[in-house]
């Protein structure tokens, strides 16, 4: 009677765990795709995040080792990172150009800007990002475009600085000289980690397009007004971008041979295509651009070279570059919305 009672308390206890286990078993089968979205979606946040966990960690482990009275200097000064989202966006904000701004009334609406160079307070921004702008005859819609963008920068919690290179003198206009010698100045007063090539006449409009470098290069003009908001075609790659330095180099920057409108920015994609990495974008929900309205330059024609350019650029990109961009800095102005970069840049190639 007792091995009995033994034997069938045995098997109760057996029951009830194959039972909690088979439970257990049919939870984790319903909620596992649960589970998997989640975890894609914080492997997202992650990769969003520029800087590496395991330098944090390492920062760390430094300040632990370091001496009691250095540990406590250190910790009084604001180290941690600004979210990948800044709680301060606004999304879409909609846009104004009144013909009565004046360069006063901007510089008022931005006093905590100085020499064209912002840092956010109480956290270290995710980059410290470039504005590069390349620049003749265009003040109104420079005017325009410093309204607009230095809140939504400021917004994106950024460490920034804009910089405009304004080509001197009659020659036809060259962009993609412009981009590289703004590149090259900029890195002489600061380790800057990314770079906005950015046209004067395209308007942000939706602050979540953030301003930030991706591990590919990114390029952040998907839609404009003048477009209905759709990419001009398949592997348009102008109007702004952003690429890290690392990237850039690597490519060599732009060509410095496209006098006139058109073809440096198909060059440029090319030289990511050659180096193995591929474009990225935003959604277009948010990487929409205003163009203010404008007829072509004088000194800004069609480059009628173009397609013969960039049939070369797999032959020539290692030579034709940053490492052969030769031009005459003229002047560097400090002014408190940017600073400015003076320079002749030869002429065209007969």
């Amino acid at each position: 009677m007792g091995l009995s009672s033994s034997l069938t308390l045995c098997k109760i206890r057996m029951l009830v765990i194959i039972s909690l286990g088979l439970l257990l078993l049919g939870w984790a089968a319903l909620n596992l795709p649960h589970v998997a979205r989640y975890a894609h979606r914080s492997k997202q946040l992650m990769d969003y995040r520029w800087r590496d966990i395991s330098m944090e960690r390492a920062s760390e482990k430094q300040e632990e080792r370091a001496p009691a009275g250095l540990v406590m200097e250190t910790a009084k000064e604001p180290e941690k990172l600004c979210p990948a989202l800044s709680p301060l966006l606004r999304g879409a904000v909609p846009l104004k150009f009144e013909p009565s701004l004046s360069v006063n009334q901007v510089k008022k609406e931005n006093p905590q800007v100085e020499n064209g160079r912002f840092q956010p307070e109480g956290c270290k921004s995710q980059q410290k990002v470039a504005i590069l702008i390349p620049h003749r005859n265009r003040e109104r819609h420079l005017l325009y475009l410093l309204k607009h963008l230095h809140p939504f920068l400021q917004r994106q919690q950024l460490d920034y600085g804009i910089y405009v290179i304004h080509q001197t003198g009659n020659q036809k206009f060259n962009r993609a000289k412009l981009l590289n010698i703004g590149y090259l100045e900029a890195l002489k007063e600061e380790d800057w980690d990314c770079f906005i090539f950015h046209d004067v006449d395209l308007i942000p409009e939706n602050d979540f397009n953030l301003y930030l470098c991706d591990t590919e290069p990114k390029h952040l003009v998907v839609g404009r007004n003048v477009t209905g908001y759709k990419l001009r075609y398949k592997g348009y790659f102008g109007g702004v971008t952003a690429m890290t330095r690392e990237q850039f180099q690597k490519v060599n920057g732009y060509s410095n041979k496209y006098w006139g409108w058109g073809g440096e920015d198909d060059d440029l994609r090319q030289r990511v295509v050659v180096q193995k990495m591929t474009v990225v974008r935003p959604p277009a929900e948010v990487a929409r651009y205003t163009m203010i309205f404008h007829t072509r330059d004088s000194g800004n024609e069609v480059n009628s070279q173009r397609m013969k350019l960039l049939d070369k650029v797999s032959r020539v990109w290692r030579k034709d570059g940053l490492n052969s961009c030769s031009y005459k800095l003229l002047s560097v102005e400090h002014e408190q919305l940017y600073v400015n970069f003076t320079a002749e840049v030869g002429r065209p190639e007969i």
